[in-house]
C-alpha cells in the first residue's frame, strides 16, 4: 500500500490538491463527503461560530425568534425531505406537527382537572412528539404513494381540516379551542433549558439557553438529513421525484420508497412541534391550520427546495420577516403599526410580502436562495470570464 501510494502519479495527484484543485476526487468517498472541499468547511465552521456568538450580540427578542426559526427549520427540513427530496407534495405538515406537539404536552405535563397526561421528562416527550407523528405518516403513506401530483396536494390537504377536528374535539388531550394545554418542559434529567443557567462557567439567560439547544436540535437533524439525503435511499427519493417510472424499472421500490420519504418527513414534523409547543408556551389547536402548512411550504420555496441549507435559510427569512416589516415602519411613511392609520397596516405588508417572495422565487428563482447563491458563486469562480 506504502509502493502504491509513493508512485509517480499519486504524486502528481498531491501536487495537484496542494495547488488549489479540491473539487479533484480519486475516490467516491471524498466526492460524497458530507463537507467535500475546503470552502465548505470553513464556511460552516464560520456560520457556526457567528450563530453561536449571535446570542450575544443582539437582544432578547432577536434572540428569541432565531431560536423559534431553528425550530421551524427543523420541520421545513422535514418537509423538504418528502416534497423536495421525494418530489411527494405535501400540504398536511401542520397537521404533524400538531401531532407531534401534544403528543409531547400529554407525555412531559401531569394530568391536572380533565386534561391527561404522564408528566415525563425530555428524555420521553420528545422522542414521543416524533415517534407518534412518524407512525400516523407511516400509516397514512401507502395511501398517499397512490396518487401524486395535485391529488396527493389535495388528499394530504385534507389531513389538516381533520387534524383540525381532532384537535378541537379530543379536549382530555388538547385542552380544546381557544385555551389549549400547556406545554412540556424543556427539562432532561433535572436540567431546564427554559430556565437561566451556568453552562461551562459561562453565565446564560432562559433564552439564550434556549437558542443554543435549539441550535444544537438543528445541527444534529441537519446532518442526519444530509446523510440520507446522500445515501442510497436519498439517490431514491431522487430518482422517484425525476421520473418514477424510470426509477422502478431500475429497481426502486416506489412505494417503499414513498413511504420511507412521508415517515420520515412525520418524525421530523413531531419533533418539530413538540419544540415549538415550547416556544408557544400554551399551544391551541388555532395554532396547527392551513397556514402553518402553507408557512412551511414558503420556508422551503424561498430558501431552495432540495436542500437542507435551503431550508435552514427558508425558515430564518420567513420567520424574520415580521421583525423586518416593523423594523421598515419606522422609517417608511404611510405604515401604521395599527390597523387604523396610514396608507397601509404592519399585518397587510406583512402578508403582501409573503406572497411576493413565493411568487418572485417561484417564477424567476426555482432554487431558492440556494440558487442564487450558486449563481453568484459560479460567476466569481469564472470572472472575469463570461463563460
Amino acid at each position: 500500500m506504502t509502493e502504491q501510494n509513493d508512485t509517480p502519479l499519486a504524486g502528481v495527484k498531491r501536487r495537484i490538491m496542494r495547488r488549489g484543485r479540491p473539487e479533484l476526487y480519486t475516490r467516491y468517498a471524498s466526492d460524497q463527503a458530507l463537507l467535500n472541499t475546503p470552502g465548505k468547511r470553513s464556511g460552516v465552521g464560520l456560520l457556526l461560530l457567528l450563530a453561536l456568538a449571535l446570542p450575544f450580540l443582539v437582544s432578547r427578542d432577536i434572540t428569541s425568534l432565531m431560536a423559534t426559526a431553528f425550530i421551524f427549520a427543523i420541520g421545513a427540513i422535514g418537509l423538504n425531505l418528502v416534497t423536495g427530496y421525494a418530489g411527494q407534495v405535501s400540504l398536511g405538515h401542520a397537521f404533524f406537527v400538531g401531532l407531534g406537539a401534544y403528543t409531547a404536552a400529554f407525555v412531559g405535563t401531569p394530568a391536572s382537572g380533565s386534561l391527561r397526561g404522564l408528566g415525563l421528562e425530555m428524555w420521553a416527550w420528545l422522542p414521543a412528539a416524533g415517534l407518534v407523528a412518524a407512525l400516523v405518516g407511516f400509516l397514512v403513506a401507502p395511501l398517499a404513494a397512490r396518487v401524486r401530483g395535485l391529488y396527493l396536494a389535495i388528499l394530504t390537504l385534507g389531513l389538516v381540516f381533520i387534524g383540525e377536528h381532532l384537535f378541537k374535539e379530543l379536549r382530555s388531550f388538547t385542552g380544546g379551542p381557544g385555551i389549549g394545554r400547556r406545554a412540556a418542559a424543556p427539562v432532561l434529567f433535572g436540567f431546564d433549558f427554559n430556565a437561566p443557567q451556568t453552562v461551562l462557567g459561562i453565565d446564560l439567560t432562559a433564552s439564550q439557553l434556549y437558542y443554543v439547544f435549539s441550535l444544537v436540535m438543528l445541527v444534529l437533524f441537519a446532518i442526519g438529513a444530509r446523510n440520507l439525503a446522500r445515501s442510497k435511499m436519498g439517490r431514491a427519493f431522487a430518482a422517484v421525484r425525476d421520473r418514477d417510472i424510470a426509477a422502478e424499472v431500475m429497481g426502486v421500490q416506489l412505494t417503499k420508497t414513498k413511504v420511507l420519504a412521508f415517515t420520515v418527513s412525520s418524525f421530523y414534523a413531531g419533533v418539530c412541534g413538540g419544540l415549538l409547543a415550547v416556544t408557544y408556551g400554551q399551544p391551541t389547536p388555532e395554532n396547527f391550520n392551513l397556514n402553518l402548512s402553507v408557512i412551511f411550504l414558503a420556508m422551503i420555496l424561498v430558501g431552495g427546495v432540495a436542500t437542507i441549507s435551503g431550508a435552514i435559510t427558508g425558515a430564518v427569512v420567513i420567520q424574520m420577516l415580521p421583525r423586518f416589516v416593523q423594523w421598515l415602519s419606522e422609517f417608511v411613511p404611510g405604515i401604521s403599526r395599527s390597523s387604523q392609520g396610514g396608507v397601509i397596516s404592519v399585518d397587510q405588508l406583512e402578508g403582501i410580502l409573503f406572497g411576493v417572495l413565493i411568487v418572485v422565487f417561484l417564477v424567476i428563482e426555482p432554487r431558492g436562495l440556494f440558487g442564487l447563491w450558486l449563481r453568484i458563486r459560479n460567476y466569481w469562480k469564472a470572472w472575469p470570464f463570461s463563460y
